[in-house]
């Protein structure tokens, strides 16, 4: 009798994934997934619904009451489907203990930084290692356990994050790592050949960012500019900045130029702006070309 494999997802990385494996034969019994109101409702970023491969594949999705699976209708269907493996994909919640107990073999959860765990758990790793300026992320599966990132490590993959990565970019290289290691992982869990490691150290946690920390700071440096816009940009909320009442949100830049002079300006000026509608801004070391943006700027306005 085959095992039955459900997954929890919801974004456009978890889909892809998803996808792969069922591509390359692994043989999974359901979804759970949210709606797109209750993707809406929760803010879940980078939401991608797992319709298409349900009738692509002929799996069917349960849609939980709450996203955090703490009502006691969640808990009846996985009671009720007795599952043996569960896969998070793309699903930005943590699993409850007594899901997890109706699980025969258990979970495999995702989670990254640049060091291995226990360092680096928490929320938004992806993003934190970019605005941090890291040139690593370390992509690990995990035994699935209530707390937070805690689980013995199964399996990890270590790849670059460079000058010119984004936070979908590195979403990309995770899907490409996740891909390879749950291939991999999957059959070896389900006949019991593994190895697990248990995570050794003093923990450290990121914490939870909102749509209101992806304000700039002008007062800090064209890199430290550079690497928040790239960190938030889409699927995210994006990194934003005000000229009178009106919100600017920034999707793409670059460090321009710190040789240049422009005198008699301040932190957060538009110098200059070009007939592309591409723009120039002071910071603290040099100047920033906005090449990607919403909103209305003229030059001389002042970013704040």
């Amino acid at each position: 009798m085959d095992k039955k494999i459900v997954v929890c997802g919801c974004t456009e990385f978890g889909y892809d994934v998803v996808n792969h494996l069922l591509l390359n034969g692994i043989k999974i019994s359901y979804f759970v997934s949210l709606n797109s109101e209750q993707a809406n409702s929760a803010k879940v970023s980078g939401y991608k619904s797992f319709e298409s491969l349900s009738q692509k594949f002929d799996v069917p999705t349960f849609y939980p009451k709450t996203y955090s699976m703490k009502d006691i209708s969640d808990l009846s269907f996985f009671q009720k489907e007795n599952f043996d493996l569960l896969l998070v994909c793309g699903w930005q919640r943590l699993i409850p203990q007594n899901i997890l107990k109706t699980l025969k073999i258990g979970g495999i959860g995702s989670h990254g930084s640049s060091e291995l765990l226990p360092k680096g758990r928490g929320r938004s790793p992806v993003n934190w290692s970019i605005i941090e300026g890291k040139t690593r992320f370390i992509s690990q599966l995990f035994l699935l356990t209530p707390g937070i990132d805690d689980g013995d490590i199964l399996e990890h993959q270590t790849f670059d994050i460079n000058e010119w990565d984004t936070c979908e970019t590195v979403y990309y290289k995770i899907s490409l790592v996740m891909k390879q290691s749950l291939l991999n992982l999957i059959p070896n869990i389900l006949t019991n050949n593994f190895s697990r490691i248990p995570q050794k150290g003093e923990p450290t946690f990121y914490p939870k960012r909102t749509p209101e920390d992806g304000l700039i700071d002008w007062n800090k440096s064209c890199n430290k500019i550079h690497n928040l816009i790239k960190a938030l940009t889409k699927p995210y909320p994006g990194a934003f900045s005000f000229i009178n009442e009106q919100k600017i949100m920034i999707w793409k830049a670059q460090p321009f130029d710190t040789k240049i002079i422009f005198p008699n300006t301040k932190l957060g000026e538009i110098v200059e702006k070009f007939s592309t509608d591409d723009f120039v801004v002071k910071c603290n070391d040099g100047t920033l070309l906005v090449t990607d943006y919403d909103g209305v700027v003229n030059k001389g306005e002042i970013l704040q």
